[in-house]
Order: structure tokens, then C-alpha cells, then sequence
């Protein structure tokens, strides 16, 4: 590995580069103050894998049967997904090895539409969108341990609730297992990038063989007569007993338009199990070659995880009745399909691969999100300390505040009331913030798309390892494809979608005071 201790360690403050930047985009071999490029083509390659797959593939089918009522579309759902994804991927890949430098998405949006626009987005990242995923995923980390250990349980309550109108403030014992999990992922990050490599490279490994060996078990043992593939209308949802107004309460239309209004809202849940890929941008300055290697993560790592997670959709409708697709015990489909084939021990196989799963994903996560907010304090837009390494050259104060703040996000519970025991129920904030930001993380993604065609215009002569492919047709999919859905999920909540542009609004007096501090900029990493 490259990596050597920093000579003036973890307070050393940001430079200012001198000169062009460097075909690489990292520090030269005598910066011993920044990141180093210690990543190759493999290890890039499992942070995107790793980051995408989480728990999602083995839950969120479900969601997306009952919204819209047949086999086909909901492989069609996941279909779609992926095209986004790997548009995304092919037109990302133009900016990251044009830009790779820490931060990524946050400096493709800061160069294409001023320092303003990459704030907002890294704000929401810190403020949600990366730590409320950390913290979803390490509760599902420990929901699965809860399997093995019933004391593991979120009603086994260290610190009963404590009531704060429609939230609630716990400590469970599953909390406390979140919690630990992201503290020791936290820490284990902060020594070092090769430590985080080798725990991503291993977890990345296992559970891609993990996610492999359901598609073949489900494909070889399926088929049988009562399963979804066989016994259930493709195409036409109404023969399989659906209802628009069931799927979504409070819907006024009806017909094929309802279906289609659906059917979008569908794809939400695939694509979200997915969105994660952009992660291996945010470390683009510690990766080597970035011209080859980014691209080859990008397209390859995608393009492996779109393939998986739509075989493991045929494997679940080859082994599954529909209904039970749809009315899977808390939405766990893979739990559900193998404890169909082998019993009670497939469900605990099962649960242990999605332990293993979530493990790794949140290491992907925790690893990436820090070097948005550290090259967001390298530009002056965060606080200063934010941007510094440790001897090990890592951003260890992004890293610790990162982790602080996601462990937080899993102390607070919504409340709910079931009218017909009177008995109060916990689900967690976070699930409900991410909720929320769907629609603004998929103007992110729009606008960053866009920026591949803006920044043709706006520097036409930079540097571009890697020209998309395609372009200008798969831009072009791409933003009708994420355009199309964004209008529909607005169309079909609303004040979600409010409130998620509010939330994202949130970081505009935020931009203004770090602006009115006075910070001073400084050249990008």
C-alpha cells in the first residue's frame, strides 16, 4: 500500500493546490497531508457492489407486487430500475474520471452549477440521505441478529420511549446493537484505508456469493405449480385480485391510468436498492488509474448487481405464489423463499446472509460518505477540522462526525397508535426522512446527468479519459426516465415530495453562513 503516516497528522489544514491540477487528481507522492491513491481496479469495484447491495434486494419486492399486481411488472420494475442505473452509471463514469477527486457527485454538481448546488446536495447527504441509510442499514443488521439472539429485539428496551408528540426517543436493545455497528465500522475506518478495503473486499465477496446462490437455489428448486411464474397472470394485475385503492389509499383515479401511476411508484423501491453505486465517486482521489478503474467499476460493478437482482426476482416468483410475494412476514421475500424450500434452517441461512450483507454495505457507506464532507470543508463550506486526515491518511474527523450524527439518527422513533388495541407503536424517524428525499435524491441524480451535457458546453476542452457512451441517447434516457418518475411520485404524494424539497432547502441559510464566516477557498482534492 502507499499509504504512509501524515508528518503533520490530523490538524494539518487544508491547501491550496498549486498549479494545474494533476491528471490524477490527488496529491502528488510528497503531500503527506492528504489521500492517497491506494485503490485498484478491484477494490473500486466491490465499494460499488458493496454499497448497492444492502438488504433492499431481500425486502423491497414486496413493496413493489402489492403496488402493482403482477409478476411482470414487477420484473419490469426492476428492469427499468436498472436501465437507470446503468445510464447513471455510463454517463457518471464521463465525470468521474474527468473529476476524480474526493467528493464526486458534490464537485460534478459544484462545477456544473456553482458551489451553491454542491452544498445542497452534500448537506443532504450529511443531513439524511447517506447517514439515514448507514443507520437503516445497521438496524436491519441487527433485526437479523435479533434471529440468533431474541434479546436482540427494538420492543427490549434499555430506555423506554420517551414521549415527544408524534416521536418518541429509545434505546433498544436493537438500537444498541445499531449503534455499536456503526461506532466499530466508524472506527475501523479511521485506521487506515487499507483496514476498510480489506473489510469491504471480503464482505463484498461473500455476500455477492451469498446473493448468487439464492438465484441458482431458486431457479433449480422452482417452478413448481403453485408459484408466482406459473399460477399467476403476467400482465393483467386485476386477475390476481388487485386494487388501485388498496395499493394506494386515497387514489381517485382508476383503469390503466391508475396502473401506470402505480407502476412508477413501484420502481422506487428497486431503484433505491441500487441508488448506493454513486459511492466509489466519492472516493475518486484514492482511486489508482481513475481514467480505467472508475469506469470499469461504474459500468461492471453496476451492471453485475443490475443482472443479480433481477435474477432473484425470477428465482422468488419460480419458488413463490404471488400473494405470498406480496404478504411476505415483514416484507423478508428471500426469508420467505427459503424457508419455503428448506424449512425453518433456510430462514436462518437466510438471515446470516443478510447479516452479512448489510455488514458490508455499511462499511461501503461509511467508508465513501466522509470524503464528500471532507472535500466539502476543503472548499471552506464545512467546518474546518471536517477536512483533515489522520496519520493514516484518512478523514477520520469526517468519519467520527459522520458516525455521531448517523448513531444519533437511530436513537429517535415515530408513533403510531393502533386504534382497535389502543397500544402504541415505534418505527423509526429515519425510515421516514428517506422517505421523504426520494424525490429530491432523484433531482440529484437528474441534475447530474444534465451535467454531462452542460459541462460539454461549459469546458469542451477538458480532459475526458472517458467519453459516455452512447451519448447524446443514454443522458437523454436517463433524464426523461428519472424526470418521469419524479413527476409521478409528486403527483402521488405531494407533501412527501414537499417536504423532502424542504429538507433539502434547509441547507440554503446553512450554505450562507458558512459563505458569511468568511472561509476561504481553497482548490479542490
Amino acid at each position: 500500500m502507499e499509504s504512509t503516516p501524515s508528518e503533520n497528522g490530523a490538524g494539518a489544514p487544508p491547501r491550496r493546490t498549486a498549479g494545474p491540477l494533476r491528471p490524477e487528481g490527488g496529491p502528488s507522492p510528497s503531500d503527506t497531508t492528504g489521500l492517497v491513491r491506494a485503490l485498484g481496479p478491484i477494490d473500486a469495484t466491490t465499494i460499488v457492489i458493496g454499497s448497492m447491495i444492502g438488504s433492499g434486494i431481500f425486502i423491497v419486492s414486496a413493496e413493489s407486487s402489492r403496488l402493482s399486481g403482477a409478476p411482470g411488472w414487477l420484473l419490469l420494475s426492476w428492469a427499468l430500475a436498472g436501465l437507470l442505473t446503468v445510464t447513471g452509471a455510463l454517463c457518471c463514469s464521463e465525470l468521474a474520471t474527468m473529476m476524480p477527486r474526493a467528493g464526486g457527485v458534490y464537485v460534478f454538481l459544484r462545477e456544473a452549477y456553482g458551489s451553491a448546488m454542491g452544498f445542497l446536495y452534500g448537506w443532504t447527504l450529511f443531513l439524511v440521505i447517506q447517514t439515514g441509510t448507514i443507520a437503516a442499514v445497521a438496524i436491519a443488521f441487527a433485526k437479523f441478529l435479533g434471529v440468533f439472539v431474541t434479546r436482540v429485539s427494538p420492543d427490549n428496551y434499555l430506555v423506554t420511549p420517551i414521549r415527544l408528540g408524534g416521536y418518541a426517543i429509545s434505546l433498544s436493545t436493537e438500537q444498541l446493537v445499531a449503534i455499536a455497528l456503526i461506532a466499530f465500522l466508524t472506527w475501523t475506518n479511521t485506521r487506515g484505508l487499507e483496514v476498510g478495503k480489506i473489510i469491504q473486499n471480503t464482505f463484498t465477496f461473500a455476500k455477492t456469493v451469498a446473493l448468487a446462490a439464492v438465484v441458482v437455489i431458486g431457479l433449480s428448486l422452482g417452478w413448481n405449480s403453485n408459484s408466482a411464474a406459473l399460477s399467476s397472470a403476467w400482465w393483467d394485475s386485476w386477475a390476481n385480485g388487485w386494487n388501485p385503492q388498496v395499493a394506494q389509499p386515497g387514489l381517485t383515479v382508476t383503469g390503466g391510468f391508475a396502473l401506470a401511476l402505480l407502476f412508477g411508484k413501484s420502481m422506487v423501491g428497486p431503484l433505491f436498492a441500487q441508488t448506493a453505486w454513486t459511492n466509489v465517486t466519492f472516493i475518486g482521489s484514492e482511486v489508482r488509474d481513475p481514467g480505467k478503474n472508475l469506469v470499469r467499476a461504474l459500468v461492471g460493478g453496476c451492471g453485475i448487481v443490475v443482472l443479480l437482482y433481477l435474477l432473484a426476482n425470477v428465482a422468488y416468483l419460480a419458488v413463490l405464489p404471488f400473494s405470498e410475494i406480496e404478504h411476505a412476514p415483514q416484507n423478508r421475500v428471500a426469508v420467505a423463499m427459503m424457508s419455503a424450500l428448506f424449512g425453518q434452517p433456510g430462514a436462518m441461512c437466510m438471515a446470516g446472509a443478510i447479516m452479512i450483507s448489510t455488514f458490508g454495505c455499511d462499511n461501503g457507506l461509511i467508508l465513501a460518505g466522509a470524503r464528500v464532507y471532507y472535500a466539502m470543508a476543503r472548499d471552506g463550506l464545512f467546518f474546518q477540522k471536517i477536512g483533515t486526515t489522520n496519520r493514516y491518511r484518512v478523514p477520520a474527523a469526517a468519519l467520527v462526525a459522520q458516525g455521531i450524527w448517523t448513531a444519533l439518527l437511530v436513537l429517535p422513533r415515530t408513533v403510531t397508535l393502533n386504534t382497535a388495541t389502543h397500544e402504541m407503536g415505534y418505527g423509526n424517524v429515519y425510515n421516514q426522512l428517506l422517505e421523504y428525499i426520494v424525490s429530491a435524491d432523484l433531482v440529484f441524480y437528474l441534475l447530474m446527468v444534465v451535467a454531462v451535457i452542460l459541462l460539454r458546453r461549459k469546458k469542451p476542452n477538458a480532459e475526458r479519459p472517458y467519453r459516455t457512451w452512447g451519448y447524446p441517447i443514454v443522458p437523454i434516457i436517463s433524464i426523461l426516465l428519472s424526470a418521469l418518475l419524479t413527476i409521478d411520485l409528486a403527483w402521488l404524494a405531494p407533501a412527501t415530495s414537499g417536504i423532502g424539497i424542504l429538507i433539502v432547502l434547509t441547507g440554503v441559510p446553512a450554505y450562507f453562513l458558512w459563505r458569511l464566516r468568511g472561509a476561504r477557498h481553497t482548490s479542490p482534492v
